[in-house]
């Protein structure tokens, strides 16, 4: 399947939709897996889940990164006008760099916490940080107000993708979309 010469390479759509679907999966099960009076099995799963994705998911946005930086994206059609675009870059920063700080908040809530990350841990990774409840508290809090910003610059983020995509069909969305096999 060749390259859209419009649209993004391959590597950063297959980096773009894989990040998508996790952030989209672990989003729930954040909101979930804190709630009180959950059943504990079902917390734990949901706990091991979100730490050990969250540690596989990190390397994955830094190569997301470094290949944007890199292959820089394609232009946007002219159609989309001077305020879009910058919208468009500022809410792109963002997302980057929230996409950073909620894995590496979240390792440092968990192992300042004294708590395990398994996938690191069978990997003989070590904790790499003393435990201390005031840096774990701080990164929790940390953690916990960038998760509400992802949240709403994803809703953001969607709803532009959705009215290029169903509204204007001006071919932004078909930029990240993954290319169709000639026919």
């Amino acid at each position: 399947m060749p390259d859209d010469p419009h649209g993004y390479r391959t590597p950063a759509r297959m980096l773009h939709w894989g990040i998508a679907a996790a952030v989209l999966l672990m989003i729930p099960a954040g909101l979930v897996m804190t709630r009180e009076g959950l059943d504990r099995g079902l917390q734990d799963t949901l706990f091991l889940f979100h730490k050990n994705t969250g540690v596989l998911l990190l390397p994955f946005i830094l190569a997301r990164l470094a290949y944007r930086l890199r292959h820089p994206p394609p232009p946007l059609p002219a159609s989309v006008p001077g305020w879009q675009r910058r919208i468009a870059g500022l809410s792109h920063g963002l997302l980057y760099v929230l996409l950073i700080v909620m894995p590496l908040s979240g390792f440092v809530r968990v192992r300042a916490g004294g708590f395990p990350i398994e996938l690191l841990d069978a990997l003989g990774a070590g904790p790499w940080l003393a435990k201390s409840e005031t840096l774990a508290g701080a990164a929790q809090s940390l953690h916990a107000a960038a998760g509400f910003a992802l949240i709403a610059l994803l809703a953001l983020h969607l709803g532009a993708a959705a009215q290029h995509a169903l509204i204007l069909r001006d071919g932004v969305w078909s930029r990240i979309w993954p290319p169709r096999a000639p026919r």
